[in-house]
């Protein structure tokens, strides 16, 4: 995501905690205009948040964008159903996927490229207790290795 003309609102750390992703995609979301406004302060949650694929349409749930101070009567409901925007036919390939793998379909991050709002929508298989641990432990291992090599003037 390094690239001229991004600018990165929100990421999901706890979907690389929880799930294993296994493709990427860039999908576009379907905005009102207080919820633009608010998403260029920075008040999105994608904590929670999980795709789903409905009538041939792709939908982010539990998305959480604040409301706009200054909208008054025309903010929306904070964690509505927002539809993504994705040709055809990668909607029917990802949703083919998560109905037969058992795989999900999670936003990892929300994104200006250029002047539209993107989201990055990961293919995702669920982690089980004892792969999170292994995660964890291999995080403190390197974590720990970086500690020792700087100490000796290893950097």
């Amino acid at each position: 995501m390094d690239q001229k003309g991004i600018k990165i609102i929100s990421k999901n750390p706890k979907a690389y905690h929880d799930y294993f992703i296994e493709d990427k995609y860039e999908a576009g979301i379907e905005l009102c205009g207080t919820e633009v406004k608010s998403v260029r302060q920075g008040n999105v949650n994608l904590k929670d948040a999980f795709c789903i694929v409905k009538d041939g349409e792709l939908s982010v749930v539990g998305m959480h964008i604040s409301p706009y101070e200054q909208g008054n009567i025309f903010n929306k409901d904070p964690r509505r159903t927002r539809r993504l925007l994705m040709h055809k036919r990668e909607i029917l390939r990802l949703f083919q996927k998560t109905k037969v793998d058992g795989y999900s379909l999670i936003p990892l991050s929300l994104y200006f490229r250029n002047a539209r709002v993107k989201v990055e929508v990961g293919l995702a298989k669920g982690k089980k207790l004892y792969d999170k641990r292994d995660a964890a432990a291999a995080k403190d291992a390197k974590r720990e290795m970086d500690r020792a090599m700087k100490s000796r003037g290893g950097y």
